[in-house]
């Protein structure tokens, strides 16, 4: 097979081997030595390319591109999200919001608000950047409430990658309802149809995870393992007194939804319109997400800090960027291997053979966007990968376009783990650092979500398939 990038020619058989030593390498390194997750990720990489046959001169510069490539779509976000998360800590906004929050779905429903935000939030936005924007309201109820964060944080998790997977306009939904010639409106009804009860699953395995994985952050927001949930529980005040003493709802509210409104309308504009270059170049810069999510920390150190003392305040912002500093590493290294697969073509030589097997053709979709999302961890591009090689035979077949766009969707939702920058985003950012605890949280919940999805769709396929 001729690589697309470099001119070098990979074995298939040994490009497939080596893949699979170095996931069985990977899996023995995180979870039975003492050797760290971002080494350990990286010697797999290199492990998988040099058994694989990749010429020994380019492997650096691939995990190089890898690492790097990784970063620069989210690797800035971390690090304004983790700041601002510390500013909304010491201002007292996290608390303003977990306190609306409460408020308006009131004590012991705190999952299902934000289950909800974030199913709504990731329609339009990326879902590594919205959760970075929105961990700290997770944050601040398990705080002042003694809830799991697991829970919590989970549910918001699943809410963003749900919608970010089945619903358009994310662009891998997008991709694929053009793909398989199927209208917005139509997939975005059924995307929402299919993602509902697919969240639900998810939701459903994380409260069940989170009877024995229990984690609530101490007065000063360090993550602390617990026996039991609620422990030390203290009722959350709610009264006006307290509310008088912390930010307003709207200033606490504003550094996380100013940019999510920022993205949300360079969406809508740059589809609904016709735009010159010049608001058109204006909306693309304030709409992308860095220079967005960096107004938003603007918003946050001049609106929120402007009665904490610099000497005060800055401690509290450094601290969260050394924070960072393991997520950035761990996220980047498997980007590192996501894109030693990528570009060896592993993934599409496993593709085709599927395509072979003459299996059901509703199948076809969900099970080429399964072994591509398990191989190379991104579920964007595993979901339009499997769109572009078996749209064809979908509708040559006389297949659902409709069932098989949403077949591949959920295939891209299948066993988050190493290679995934969202599990490593998700899971560091609540304290879960054991290897063997992430893939039972983040990997189990995404394939409950996954296996749900693909009930959901055989059964109306069955009922549908020949209406839609």
């Amino acid at each position: 097979m001729l690589n697309a990038l470099f001119a070098y020619t990979v074995d298939p058989t040994q490009m497939l081997i080596g893949l699979a030593v170095g996931v069985v390498v990977l899996v023995i390194l995180v979870t039975m030595t003492k050797i760290p997750a971002f080494v350990s990720i990286i010697l797999a990489a290199l492990l998988v390319a040099l058994i694989g046959g990749v010429p020994g001169g380019e492997i650096p510069n691939i995990i190089s591109r890898g690492f790097g490539g990784t970063l620069g779509t989210i690797g800035i976000i971390i690090g304004f999200g983790v700041v601002m998360g510390q500013i909304f800590e010491v201002s007292g906004a996290a608390e303003k919001m977990a306190r609306i929050f409460i408020k308006l779905f009131g004590k012991g429903r705190e999952e299902l608000a934000l289950t909800l935000t974030g199913f709504i939030v990731s329609i339009p936005i990326f879902c590594d950047s919205a959760f970075v924007i929105l961990f700290p309201i997770a944050k601040s109820i398990s705080q002042k409430t003694r809830k799991n964060l697991v829970v919590l944080a989970g549910a918001l998790a699943m809410g963003l990658v749900i919608t970010h997977t089945m619903v358009p306009p994310t662009p891998g939904p997008l991709a694929v309802a053009t793909e398989f010639g199927v209208d917005l409106g139509t997939m975005i009804l059924m995307g929402l149809v299919v993602a509902v009860p697919m969240t639900i699953a998810g939701l459903f395995y994380i409260k069940w995870v989170g009877k024995s994985l229990i984690i609530v952050p101490d007065e000063h927001g360090v993550a602390q393992r617990l026996e039991v949930a609620g422990s030390n529980i203290v009722d959350f005040d709610l009264s006006d007194e307290r509310d008088k003493e912390l930010p307003s709802g709207w200033l606490s509210f504003a550094p996380i939804f100013v940019p999510i409104i920022l993205i949300v309308l360079n969406q809508i504009l740059k589809t609904a319109f016709t735009l010159g270059d010049f608001w058109g170049g204006f909306l693309g810069f304030i709409g992308h997400p860095i220079p967005a999510v960096a107004i938003g920390v603007l918003i946050a150190i001049y609106g929120l800090g402007f009665r904490i003392p610099k000497s005060e305040i800055m401690p509290h912002m450094e601290a969260g960027i050394r924070q960072a500093g393991i997520i950035l590493l761990v996220t980047g290294a498997g980007g590192a291997l996501g894109r030693v697969i990528q570009e060896t073509g592993v993934g599409d030589q496993i593709a085709q053979a599927i395509v072979g097997w003459g299996i059901p053709v509703i199948l076809l979709p969900f099970l080429v966007a399964t072994v591509i999302r398990f191989i190379q961890g991104s579920g964007t591009v595993s979901l339009v990968t499997a769109a572009s090689i078996t749209a064809p035979i979908v509708l040559a077949a006389g297949g659902s376009p409709v069932f098989g766009a949403l077949a591949a969707m959920v295939g891209g939702v299948f066993f988050g783990y190493f290679n995934d920058s969202y599990f490593h985003v998700v899971n560091r950012s609540i304290g879960i650092t054991d290897s063997k605890e992430q893939l039972k949280f983040w990997s189990g919940a995404t394939t409950a979500a996954w296996a749900a999805g693909i009930v959901v769709i055989l059964i109306l396929n069955a009922i549908f398939g020949k209406l839609i």
